[in-house]
């Protein structure tokens, strides 16, 4: 499946090398094995490592060229589904703790790459929500009311607070504080590096042809070597093969165009992040080399379009919207691309043991949060497999169930 089309933007930023060191056959026995070397790949073995436990990490493809490449690299603890939405669907507790998860999940990243070698341009920033109507800053304002009195850390502006800071009028803004943006290309190539010299066996070109549990053990066959493991860990992203089949998730695609670099920021509020309330919803962000990044115009449809005037006329719409938002800026379009996402039908990440499968895992960080998600994500999982109890683990279980819908949401085959 061809996850993404066109001319990607990170490739061009990333000066980060790595050489694979594959080994000729890999170990007897691993601990563990992470199918998929994206971030939720990536961050699952780095937390397996921590583990103390022996990992290899398998990858159909060169490392970095799935969905990571396409990744926009805007981490958030608020998500496609507010807290106020949140606490209606699965109850306030739970929603709440979600939301904490989330969180916590930004600081955890955070740590990790302090551990790393290079730099990955990782800049905590704010996040400006703003109302694409009057009525919908009726829900900012709630949602506003319902994150501050949980203690996260928020603020809401009217109008003129929201003009102030910032060259475009709308009704309203919830704006969170300590968010974050990365350069997701450069943040697995250092982390890959840094699971190699520790220890971390890498595979790429490798695809898994079947699987089996025998003596205790999963046994993966594939297109170059038969791998033992006492656990496999599913982290495929946007792969539909092996995934959710289609009850449980949606398929989209989505259009990313990045700008040239612009000359200044100025009355760009601390160069936040930027999104919106209307669906489906335009996206921004700057990067480190002084382009901005923006996304949106899903369509749902599954493959990402190969037709190059296609993508070049979606990118011309993105840029004549953030246009209308930063007027006083000279804007041209440098790289443009469509990619494969997926949404599960209540919000929330796949995150789990299989229901049937004795030592399989998923981290499917389905959704427009996925980066955090595979944060909190690989956590879980190196607790499910040391045999720690992780109380958080039903909120995401694949197996969970919605008030709407009595069968467990997901199904792998």
């Amino acid at each position: 499946m061809k996850l993404h089309n066109g001319t990607l933007y990170w490739p061009t930023t990333n000066s980060i090398e790595l050489i694979v060191k594959s080994p000729k056959q890999p170990k007897k026995q691993y601990d563990a094995i992470v199918i998929g070397g994206g971030i939720s790949g990536c961050l699952t073995a780095f937390r397996l490592l921590k583990q103390g436990l022996s990992v290899a990490i398998i990858d159909q493809r060169h490392f970095g060229h799935g969905s990571t490449a396409a990744n926009t690299g805007l981490l958030q603890y608020s998500n496609d589904i507010m807290l106020s939405e949140l606490i209606q669907q699965i109850g306030e507790k739970e929603a709440i703790r979600f939301y904490q998860l989330c969180f916590e999940a930004l600081d955890d990243i955070e740590k990790i790459v302090n551990e790393l070698p290079h730099e990955v341009d990782f800049q905590r920033r704010p996040s400006i929500y703003f109302a694409s109507n009057q009525s919908d800053a009726v829900k900012l304002r709630t949602e506003y009311e319902a994150l501050y009195m949980n203690h996260f850390p928020c603020e809401f502006w009217d109008e003129s607070t929201l003009s102030f800071y910032m060259p475009f009028k709308k009704p309203a803004a919830l704006v969170t504080l300590r968010d974050a943006e990365i350069n997701p290309l450069k943040f697995i190539t250092s982390l890959l590096n840094y699971l190699q010299d520790h220890g971390v066996d890498l595979f790429e070109e490798t695809v898994v042809t079947d699987t089996s549990y025998e003596n205790q053990l999963v046994q993966l066959k594939t297109t170059t070597h038969l791998f033992q493991a006492r656990d496999v860990v599913y982290t495929i992203g946007y792969e539909k093969k092996h995934n959710a089949k289609k009850d449980d998730a949606t398929f989209k695609r989505s259009y990313v165009m990045v700008t040239k670099p612009i000359q200044s920021s100025t009355h760009w509020h601390e160069k936040a992040m930027i999104w919106e309330t209307k669906r489906p919803y335009l996206y921004l962000r700057t990067t480190a080399e002084g382009a901005i990044m923006v996304g949106g115009l899903d369509e749902k449809l599954s493959e990402a379009t190969v037709d190059k005037k296609m993508i070049e006329n979606y990118a011309q719409k993105l840029l004549k919207e953030t246009q209308s938002l930063f007027p006083h800026l000279e804007l041209e379009v440098d790289c443009c691309y469509a990619s494969t996402f997926a949404e599960s039908k209540d919000q929330l990440p796949f995150i789990g043991p299989h229901p049937t499968k004795p030592h399989h895992y998923y981290v499917l960080g389905y959704g427009g949060n996925g980066t955090v998600y595979s944060a909190l994500g690989s956590k879980m999982i190196s607790d499910l497999i040391a045999g720690s109890e992780n109380y958080d683990a039903h909120i995401v279980s694949p197996q969970r169930k919605v008030e709407t819908d009595s069968l467990p949401f997901f199904s792998i085959a």
